[in-house]
């Protein structure tokens, strides 16, 4: 919520499309785990709602490029995403990416940079587990885009770090929460 407030408010920050989808990839996969379960979606809204955005627009935006890059190839999302080819099959997105790669004044963001990753992950999952193939397909599309191909990766390895450590506090809590059944069950049979 602080890095959406401190881009909602930089002078060279435009809502698109695939910050959209880093917002709500980001929120969906830290959240994974929460209980209540059925809290989460209110959660998303507050979040979207304190910084005056619309969480509808984030999650239709998103939706919509999951299920554009599920029905693309991997190298044909990547030549689309680097500019070396235009993605005829959604005219909004490519006028995003258009504009991304003229404008100098770019605000990137880790967001718009997970983002990018959500649809590398979509389109191919076993593409980015692949650490050459990975590094040869976020050089082109940072190159195309003019995005420091550095921080970019530099973002994203701290978001999967970050996901990982979320996963093993998840097990940890589980760990704890069953030697803590485990306990009160021996102390209601003593």
């Amino acid at each position: 919520m602080v890095e959406m407030h401190l881009l909602s408010v930089n002078v060279d920050f435009s809502y698109d499309a695939i910050y959209a989808l880093g917002v709500v990839t980001t929120f969906d996969r830290f959240m994974d785990g929460y209980q209540p379960e059925q809290d989460k979606e209110s959660i998303f809204l507050a979040i979207c709602q304190a910084v005056e955005q619309d969480p509808q627009s984030y999650r239709q935006d998103a939706s919509r490029l999951q299920t554009l890059a599920a029905s693309l190839p991997a190298k044909d999302l990547i030549t689309s995403l680097s500019q070396a080819s235009p993605l005829n099959q959604d005219a909004d997105l490519q006028k995003q990416l258009e504009a991304v790669a003229a404008n100098s004044n770019f605000k990137y963001s880790r967001l718009f940079g997970v983002g990018l990753f959500a649809l590398l992950v979509q389109s191919d999952p076993e593409l980015v587990k692949n650490d050459e193939q990975r590094a040869e397909a976020l050089k082109a599309i940072s190159n195309g885009l003019h995005i420091s191909e550095d921080k970019l990766i530099k973002d994203l390895e701290l978001y999967s770090s970050n996901l990982e450590k979320m996963a093993q506090a998840l097990i940890v809590m589980a760990d704890i929460l069953t030697a803590d059944r485990k306990k009160r069950d021996a102390l209601k049979q003593a």
